[in-house]
């Protein structure tokens, strides 16, 4: 049962100095409303009080009953349900179904959701052979945003956004489809043919063979593996408001089709801030080299000639609950992969991190991205495709605030106001 909070809680009292008029601005769920500041006005034909928040540290821009975070206590829950339990005793098919509808499924639900998006894991043979079209070189996130968005020119009946029958066929055929497009655009980059999805497989089964097929009458991953992706996929489902999040919501405002906003979301995604930290996490590990330099790395960081990558979160101020998972899980993927000698430098990292006052203090704990990229390389996942292993399991997150935002009826086309520094009217020099 859903937390009720009373309409109004009680009023802000502020006082405007300027002009010494006093205003009450009503106090809903621990929030004023942005508007309720536009009666502020020191003149009648001004616009009225705006509040600046560059980067959104401080601003709702919605109502969502999709995912909480606590961000000081380390929690993260799906609908009401803890992560941990999440990830422990569901599939990522279970988990999408409960971020999108609200409620895990049922026996029967389950069964009809997972044939649903069997039913739509294959691509238009036209969509391959655009995909063929990129350099054998590109980037799989760059193939994998611009197929996205091509997808809207296959399914025309997805401008229809407010027909609810509509947007759940495009829901299928997204959470369906963005595994294939993924692991078609990882073999083009290695000039290597398109496997097909095999519908008898599990979800990242499937994926998988798709990915590392060769010449198997059917690809048999290590159900460890198969697992471990899972849980990642699980952990990646949805964050709240975030950049790409927030892109969706943002372009879906316009109704704009699914797959182009999605396109979008993934685009932002792809910056090495959001979907792209874990490889950066990587890169720093190649950097340091050996365990014995992490104390050397660590002191550099420290006096600003570095970046500890991995660590810190603009939610968590604690350790993110997703990261607890991985590394316990990173144990089981490595009883079966080559074990990463990178791994033992990022034990030593975070031990001297979380020793050290300097990071205590300062709330800088390991991140999702911290051990997860070592868990990807170690089932021979390339850094290249680690956004798009991202965007994969986000999709689900992405449509959920997507329907969420449309069936808001408070919810308008985004538009944020400024604050302009610039010139006033000034004439053309003759």
């Amino acid at each position: 049962m859903e937390k009720t909070t009373p309409d109004v809680e009680g009023m802000l009292k502020i006082t405007d100095t300027r002009t010494n008029k006093e205003y009450q601005i009503p106090i809903q769920h621990d929030t004023i409303r942005a508007s309720d500041l536009r009666q502020i006005k020191v003149k009648e034909d001004d616009f009225g009080m705006m509040s600046y928040d560059p980067a959104f540290m401080n601003t709702a821009s919605c109502i969502s009953r999709i995912t909480f975070i606590d961000g000081e206590r380390g929690i993260l829950h799906y609908r009401g349900y803890p992560i941990e339990q999440l990830a422990e005793t569901r599939t990522y098919l279970e988990v999408a179904y409960l971020v999108l509808n609200g409620e895990l499924p049922t026996k029967k639900e389950l069964e009809d959701w997972t044939l649903n998006i069997k039913n739509h894991t294959f691509v238009h043979e036209n969509v391959k052979q655009l995909m063929e079209g990129f350099r054998y070189d590109a980037h799989p996130m760059g193939i994998f945003v611009s197929t996205l968005a091509a997808l809207s020119t296959f399914y025309p009946d997805s401008k229809k956004v407010l027909d609810p029958e509509m947007r759940q066929r495009q829901i299928w055929r997204l959470i369906g489809k963005v595994p294939t497009i993924a692991a078609f655009a990882y073999r083009h980059s290695l000039g290597m043919p398109y496997i097909y999805p095999d519908n008898d497989l599990n979800y990242t089964e499937n994926f998988l063979s798709m990915m590392f097929k060769v010449g198997e009458k059917q690809y048999k991953p290590n159900p460890i593996l198969s697992r471990a992706l899972d849980v990642l996929f699980t952990l990646h489902a949805d964050h709240e408001q975030n950049c790409s999040a927030n892109t969706m919501r943002s372009i879906g405002s316009s109704h704009s089709d699914p797959y182009c906003s999605s396109a979008g979301a993934a685009a932002a995604l792809y910056g090495p801030l959001h979907g792209g930290a874990n490889e950066q996490v990587l890169r720093m590990l190649d950097e340091i080299g050996t365990k014995d330099k992490v104390p050397e790395f660590v002191k550099s960081c420290k006096e600003g000639h570095g970046r500890l990558m991995g660590f810190g979160h603009r939610v968590y101020k604690n350790y993110d609950p997703r990261a607890k998972i991985i590394k316990k899980m990173a144990d089981e993927v490595f009883s079966v992969t080559k074990k990463d000698p990178k791994l033992e430098i990022a034990l030593e990292l975070e031990r001297i991190a979380l020793e050290d006052d300097y990071f205590v203090k300062r709330k800088l704990y390991p991140n999702v991205d911290f051990y997860s990229g070592l868990i990807y390389k170690a089932m021979n996942f390339p850094t290249d495709m680690f956004p798009v292993l991202f965007a994969i399991p986000r999709m689900s997150g992405w449509l959920a605030q997507w329907q969420e935002m449309l069936t808001d009826q408070e919810q308008k086309i985004a538009r944020p106001r400024q604050i302009f520094l610039g010139y006033s009217k000034r004439d053309v020099p003759k």
